[in-house]
């Protein structure tokens, strides 16, 4: 044989070889586009935060389905080998899986196999974290084009090449280490990189930005806390928005039937209410805005005047309902403050607003606006006992709306917290609350820090609850194949009957409790089902007599993603 072909044999074998371990040749990758964006609810990847626009966390995928379900087993995991936080759900484009770190490293995984790409870690060196609430956390990526985008604690957006992890891009939104963060996942509309940032617990005045998706080049930026001469300003005091909070720290939503894009907004600055006079817009409120140019075009408010940090940062899932016989296209959510809220996302109105968790400071509606009640409200020598606490009967991890079931999946906390008003001067990088207060048990759930809920969207009630001695503080996956996913503080994946509540399956248990956002997709016609198991976030910072019960408090630590099949 000539050395010639010899050395062609060579090449051809090895390429062969390359093929069959799964490495990547350069046209495997397909580039997410606008359209497939818009189409992310029907593809085989997770190609966004939520799945879709919608937010909806569901997937019309029943390979792994009611009836066996009981099969699932680990395929492959992945030690991150960090002890914080881990709250990112896999994002998935064909058989490429994006995901995120406490601390801002990036990671790409052949999806099928586990086998790493590339990984890249982002320099944290000269940024102070101490200013960053509640924990260094990340909760994932957006795609578009060949790129993949992450926002970072140090206050920049960071796009990478998806096939190479080279960076294309590195731009700074805001100067780091003066309270302000960014932990969400971006979103991409219309060739746009949109953010919110954090720190409304530093005074630091809130705002979404959108970014050109090409070049990093800012196209707009909203500040959520209004100046004195535009819509709201006038609901703040004199000066007092420059240091208001409303920070946007959760991805947001977008319907493209009305080009309309909806962002939840944080807790006002300083917590304490009686410094702050008025409703102090937008804060805890769904606003939304044309994507084109970020001018708000309506808001709805769940909590006037918070002096509780309830927050109005939960997602928001696009779904119609038909509520007493009047078909509506609404928007859902579980709020920070105990409510279930309905909205017409066409103009802002509310449906229906129904208790999901012990409420006392939310005391009802009037004409369509929350009422507080007065006597809930601490001030300076003034204590009160009120629920939820300010860990919500809900937090930031995410419900799931399942189209078949009509029914919305709700991960609840049983909290209720004393609270009491003090002197506080803003500076910055310091916090800035103007209270003290302690996380006790809900005297209505006294065996319970948490729960699983489903609730009928068309109605607001409840159809079904599994209870939880320790808080649930998973996110929520449904699918096609009647199922319900969700991680529990203890270490475990859990399989839920959709329709009953009933536990299917219950995966070996993990390495650490679960604050991660479950994802699935198919390559190749498997389906694969994921999780990170990565104890962290507010609940050991902040629980109060919660954290402190031992069996919260000796919760194992450790990043550990965990990826099942069948």
């Amino acid at each position: 044989m000539s050395p010639m072909r010899n050395r062609h044999l060579t090449a051809l074998l090895f390429a062969l070889l390359v093929n069959s371990t799964g490495a990547f040749a350069a046209g495997d990758y397909k580039p997410v586009t606008d359209a497939r964006l818009k189409q992310a609810a029907q593809d085989d990847g997770w190609l966004m935060y939520r799945r879709d626009y919608t937010s909806s966390g569901f997937a019309p995928f029943d390979t792994i389905n009611t009836g066996n379900v009981a099969n699932l087993k680990t395929v492959w995991d992945y030690k991150t080998g960090f002890d914080m936080g881990h709250e990112a759900p896999p994002i998935v484009n064909g058989d490429y899986l994006f995901v995120t770190t406490p601390k801002n490293q990036l990671i790409a995984f052949q999806a099928s196999t586990g086998k790493q790409l590339w990984k890249y870690e982002h320099d944290l060196s000269n940024t102070g974290l101490k200013t960053i609430c509640c924990d260094v956390v990340n909760r994932g990526v957006a795609l578009y084009g060949d790129k993949v985008y992450m926002a970072t604690l140090d206050n920049r957006v960071v796009a990478l090449d998806a096939k190479t992890g080279k960076v294309a891009w590195n731009e700074q939104l805001n100067a780091p280490d003066v309270g302000y963060a960014m932990t969400l996942a971006p979103l991409v509309v219309k060739g746009m990189v949109i953010v919110g940032v954090s720190g409304g617990e530093y005074g630091a005045r809130g705002f979404v930005a959108a970014l050109d998706a090409e070049t990093g080049k800012q196209v707009w930026k909203r500040h959520t806390i209004p100046a004195p001469n535009e819509p709201g300003g006038d609901t703040w005091p004199e000066g007092a928005y420059k240091t208001g909070g409303g920070a946007a720290w959760l991805t947001g939503s977008y319907d493209a039937d009305t080009d309309t894009l909806f962002w939840g907004v944080g807790n006002p600055g300083p917590w304490l209410a009686t410094l702050r006079p008025g409703d102090n817009l937008y804060t805890d409120s769904v606003i939304a805005i044309e994507p084109k140019t970020g001018k708000i075009k309506w808001h709805y408010q769940y909590t006037p005047n918070d002096s509780w940090d309830y927050d109005g940062t939960n997602e928001t899932v696009l779904t119609d309902i038909d509520y007493n016989g009047v078909k509506h296209k609404a928007l859902v959510t579980a709020s920070r403050n105990g409510w279930f809220y309905a909205i017409d996302r066409t103009d802002g109105k509310l449906i229906y607003a129904e208790k999901f968790a012990h409420a006392t400071s939310v005391s009802g509606f009037k004409d369509g606006k929350p009422q507080t009640d007065p006597a809930m409200r601490p001030d300076v020598g003034k204590e009160v006992f009120t629920c939820p606490s300010f860990l919500g009967g809900k937090n930031w991890w995410p419900i799931s709306v399942d189209p078949q079931t009509h029914m919305a999946y709700v991960p609840t906390l049983h909290t209720c917290m004393t609270m009491k008003g003090a002197t506080v001067n803003y500076k910055a990088g310091l916090p800035f609350l103007g209270e003290t207060f302690k996380v006790v048990a809900d005297p209505d759930n006294k065996d319970t820090w948490g729960s699983v809920q489903a609730i009928d969207i068309d109605t607001g009630k409840q159809v079904w609850r599994h209870p939880s001695e320790l808080p649930w503080n998973g996110g929520m996956l449904s699918t096609a194949g009647g199922l319900l996913f969700s991680g529990s503080a203890d270490g475990y994946l859990y399989a839920f009957d959709a329709k009953t509540g009933k536990v299917l399956w219950k995966s070996p248990q993990m390495s650490s409790g679960v604050l991660g956002v479950p994802s699935t997709w198919k390559v190749d016609g498997k389906q694969y089902v994921a999780v990170y198991a990565g104890w962290g976030g507010g609940v050991p910072i902040w629980g109060g007599d919660m954290a402190k019960d031992p069996r919260v408090k000796n919760i194992p630590l450790g990043g550990h993603l965990y990826v099942f099949s069948l």
